[in-house]
């Protein structure tokens, strides 16, 4: 299943959040390595970001997530939702 999941940053943690970056998106390339991230990336606004997984289900998302190195009280994930794509954007 493909799910969209929007992170929403907390403000007073974005130091944390900023040290642990490169650590965050060497997890987002082995995501997409291993076929498992579709895309991913922050909001213009710099206040939150997607990212679009493909899971087998909720259980492999939860265990998914967990592994992200971002600090779990820098963001707050507002939205988990399953997402058909109408276009392949190149996997």
């Amino acid at each position: 299943m493909i799910v969209a999941v929007q992170y929403d940053f907390v403000p007073e943690r974005t130091e944390s959040r900023l040290a642990a970056r490169p650590a965050h998106r060497e997890w987002l390339a082995s995501l997409k390595a291993d076929g498992r991230l579709v895309q991913a990336g922050p909001f213009t606004d710099g206040l939150a970001a997607l990212l679009v997984v493909d899971v087998f289900d909720d259980a492999a998302l939860d265990e998914l997530l967990a592994a992200d190195p971002y600090p779990k009280d820098s963001f707050v994930i507002s939205s988990r939702r399953t997402w058909t794509p109408l276009f392949d954007f190149g996997r």
